[in-house]
């Protein structure tokens, strides 16, 4: 399974994050099954995300739109961005994860 993995530093996160929620490229209608937002523990104004696909031409594709974004606009809330695509060669699950509440996750807000 195709996997897109995008990183780059944000002047804002929640500017970014408004921004990503736009979804300027249409992540369902180009072929997004499923992605997660992951935010640095160190560095909390540098995203990394992770945008699995069915097919390498998906992928490709999406990259491409996203390079447009990224010259246009997208100059706006991020920097320096960086795109691989990568494939998941294995993934086990070792323990069942806690729930969490992904809303408050955003924020750094705790559960309750």
């Amino acid at each position: 399974m195709p996997i897109l993995r995008i990183e780059h530093a944000v002047p804002d996160f929640k500017g970014w994050k408004q921004a990503f929620d736009s979804d300027p490229a249409d992540r369902k209608g180009s072929g997004v099954r499923r992605y997660q937002v992951l935010r640095s523990i160190e560095d909390p104004n540098y995203v990394m995300i992770d945008l699995e696909f069915d097919s390498l031409e998906d992928a490709e594709g999406l990259l491409a739109k996203m390079r447009r974004v990224w010259n246009g606009e997208g100059r706006n809330v991020m920097r320096n961005p960086q795109a691989r695509i990568v494939d998941a060669v294995e993934t086990i699950e070792l323990r069942e994860p806690q729930a969490r509440d992904s809303a408050n996750a955003v924020e750094g807000i705790a559960p309750t």
